[in-house]
Formats: structure tokens, sequence, C-alpha cells
């Protein structure tokens, strides 16, 4: 047991993304890689801008605080609705909760959306690849 402590493994030992959260390591419920969640992100940010500059009107001198908003809209409603966003289903991705946090779902999705817009908390994350913004609200992106 003294070893154990010593050389970092036991429970918490980390061996891939997710495993102490009882995540699998590949297939659906396993975390996506950093390069299907950027896709992912991207999809949602090109449909932002269709509906700011398409539907919405947006000036595009100006518009940028506005594509903000329905990409945050967007991002939240969806999110409470299917756990998921058009681009991450395209990609293959959704958002669970860990049970760590006590929030109604609503909530969670709302803190988790927030923070995503300020960008900074989601760039910082841990070794299981969950975000500032995801370890917040409780939640962790995984395959479907």
């Amino acid at each position: 047991m003294e070893r154990e402590r010593e050389t970092g493994a036991g429970e918490d030992a980390f061996a891939y993304r997710g495993n102490r959260l009882g995540m699998p390591e590949t297939g659906p419920g396993s975390v996506p890689g950093v390069g299907r969640r950027l896709l992912a992100l991207a999809l949602d940010w090109i449909l932002s801008l269709a509906v700011a500059y398409g539907l919405l009107g947006a000036d595009p001198g100006d518009g940028s605080a506005t594509v903000l908003l329905v990409f945050a809209l967007m991002t939240a409603v969806l999110l409470c609705l299917f756990g998921t966003t058009l681009g991450k289903r395209i990609t293959g991705i959704g958002i669970a909760s860990t049970g760590e946090r006590a929030l109604p779902w609503p909530l969670a999705v709302v803190i988790r959306t927030a923070l995503l817009c300020l960008v900074i908390p989601a760039v910082i994350y841990d070794r299981d690849q969950r975000g500032l913004h995801d370890r917040a609200a409780g939640t962790i992106s995984r395959r479907l």
C-alpha cells in the first residue's frame, strides 16, 4: 500500500482519459479527443455565424457580439434538450453529467456554456481532458 502511494498507483491512478470517472477507454461513452471536440466547436461556430449574419442580418462590422449570443443560446438550448449540439452530434459527441455536482441539468448547462464563451476556462484542462468549464459544471464530453 505504501508503495502505491509513492508511485501514484491505486484507485486514482491515471490509466486513460476518463478512467477515474468510470468511463470506457474506447468506443461509446469514452472521452473524445481534442481534434474531434475542436471540429465540433468549429461546426457550431459556423452555424452561429450563418444564423447571425444570414437569418438575423447582423452587421459583419460589429456583429461578433451577436454571433457569440447566438452561439451561447444555441449551445445552452440544445444541450438542455438533447445533451448535444449540431456540431457535437455530427462529430459523435454528447455531454453528460458526472454526478460530482448537485446541480440541476439546466443550471449545469448554463454554467458550462457561459464559461465556454469566456474561452480561457475551456482551454485549461485536466488529464481527463475536462476543461475548467466542464469541471465547474460537473460535466464531461463523451462519445455517442
